[in-house]
Order: C-alpha cells, then sequence, then structure tokens
C-alpha cells in the first residue's frame, strides 16, 4: 500500500498504533473540534507541533502519504487564495484594526491583519491534518468497530465508521484507474500536462467516480441486507481492543490540552488573540 501511495490501515509497531480505534478517533475529533473553533495563534502553533510530534510517533514516512499530502496542499493553498479574493478586509473586520502594508485597488490592500488571520488559517491545516491521517493510517477498521461498540455505541455506526475507513484505498484505486483510462483515450493528467490541464482533466474523473462509488455502495448495502444486517440488537466482532491504561493517558492529555484552548477563549474574551491591541 504505500508504494502505491493509497491511504489506508498500515500495521506497525508504534505506541499510537496499540490505541483502542475508540481513544484515537475521540482524540482526533476533540484537536480538530478545539483546533477549528480557536483562534488564539500562540495555542494553534503549540497544537500543530503536538499534531507533528504524534506523526513521528507513528513512524509515517512521507512517501506513504505523499500523493494526499499534495492533494491536501493544492486544496489548502486554493482555499488561502479564495479567501484573499473574497474576503481581502476581513482580518481588518475581525481584529478592529488596520496597517497596511501595501497600497491596491479598491478593497484588495494587503493589511497586517489580513495576513495574521491568514496565518491562523494556515496553521489549522497543520492541526487537524496530521491527526486525521494518524486516525486513518494506524487504525484497523475492524477494530475501531469493535472499540466503538465495546464502550456502548450502537454497532450500526460502528460499522459505518469502520466501512468509511476500508474503502478509502477503494476509492482512491478507483480514481487511478479511471485516470489510466482516461489518459488512455488521449487525455494527458500526468506531469507533462499543463497544470490548467491537469485540474480540468481531474475535475472530468469526478464523475465516473461518484458513479462507481455509488454502486459500490449499492452492491454493499444488498449484501448487508442479504445477510440480514440490523436485525440483531448485538454482534460479535472479530477484532476487539479494550481500552487500556495508554488509551486513558492518550485521553488524558489530548482533554488537558483542548481544557487550555476553551479556557483562552475566557482569557481573551472570545475566539481571536488580537496582538495588534
Amino acid at each position: 500500500m504505500a508504494g502505491n501511495n493509497l491511504i489506508g490501515y498500515l500495521p506497525k509497531s508504534t505506541p499510537i498504533h496499540q490505541l483502542s480505534g475508540f481513544s484515537k478517533l475521540l482524540c482526533f475529533l476533540m484537536i480538530s473540534v478545539v483546533g477549528m473553533i480557536s483562534y488564539d495563534t500562540r495555542f494553534l502553533l503549540a497544537l500543530a507541533v503536538f499534531s507533528v510530534i504524534l506523526f513521528k510517533t507513528a513512524k509515517i514516512s512521507y512517501r506513504e502519504i505523499s500523493f494526499v499530502v499534495k492533494f491536501i496542499a493544492f486544496f489548502s493553498i486554493l482555499n488561502l487564495l479564495t479567501v484573499s479574493l473574497f474576503a481581502p478586509e476581513y482580518g481588518v473586520t475581525i481584529y478592529g484594526t488596520r496597517h497596511v502594508i501595501l497600497e491596491g485597488i479598491g478593497r484588495y490592500t494587503l493589511t497586517q491583519e489580513q495576513l495574521f488571520y491568514e496565518f491562523n488559517l494556515l496553521i489549522k491545516y497543520f492541526v487537524t491534518i496530521p491527526p486525521g491521517l494518524i486516525f486513518i493510517l494506524t487504525t484497523n477498521p475492524s477494530e475501531l468497530a469493535s472499540s466503538i461498540h465495546r464502550v456502548g455505541g450502537s454497532y450500526k455506526i460502528a460499522y459505518a465508521f469502520s466501512l468509511a475507513l476500508r474503502y478509502i484505498p477503494d476509492i482512491q484505486e478507483d480514481f487511478r484507474t479511471i485516470s489510466k483510462a482516461q489518459q488512455a483515450r488521449g487525455n494527458e493528467l500526468s506531469k507533462k500536462a499543463s497544470l490548467v490541464k491537469r485540474v480540468r482533466g481531474n475535475l472530468t474523473i469526478a464523475i465516473p467516480l461518484i458513479f462507481s462509488s455509488l454502486e459500490r455502495i449499492e452492491t454493499i448495502s444488498s449484501a448487508m441486507e442479504l445477510r440480514r444486517f440490523g436485525k440483531k440488537k448485538s454482534r460479535t466482532w472479530l477484532l476487539a481492543k479494550p481500552l487500556k491504561q495508554n488509551d486513558y493517558l492518550a485521553l488524558a492529555m489530548v482533554l488537558f490540552l483542548c481544557s487550555a484552548g476553551i479556557l483562552l477563549l475566557f482569557v481573551n474574551g472570545g475566539r481571536f488573540y488580537n496582538p495588534f491591541r
């Protein structure tokens, strides 16, 4: 899987791999929520460093995630450019001051406030994306489902999480298959083509990819219905991993960080840390 740059579970022997799928899911959700709510640059930088350290601890190499990193980086840059285009004065509105760096045309003026706001957006990517990748790459889908069920969650919801993780590599493989089929028909999508042509070509892949995904969903749904999935109140699992001491330590550590982020909301008098006051 690593050689094909597909994103899915990678079995390794690390402390993060040994954690329960449920505890990893809960940690990921808590970090993501508090990271999205807070705009305190100091707190976001601390969370970003913490996320990168977790990433190194999980022993995930760039070669294993190069495809998805490039994909995420493209849309992250696109998002920042879109914010600059449609809301060039949003930073000024938030922080209540205006320090001009470069005069532009009309409202398209480069200010310290806007740069600082978009810098916070950039940090947020480093806060949320590494934990998300860690969760996907270190969690066995079947083990995640059993963990959620063991702590009282519905096995139907647990199985939905399991399916979502299990079919991420399949969707990526479909994308590559369709891409190769398009190139076989003369549509150049490799690095030889211009960026605009590659973006346009990848957009044409979306429609057949959606239809293939819908077909897969229908097949899985029919198979589950034939096996009378959901008729029983409970079920057994092939893989099960109970919560251990390290799981509670991980949850306590993340809960402490999230509590610090919530505390800063009251200290700052809101979501934003304002260095311009």
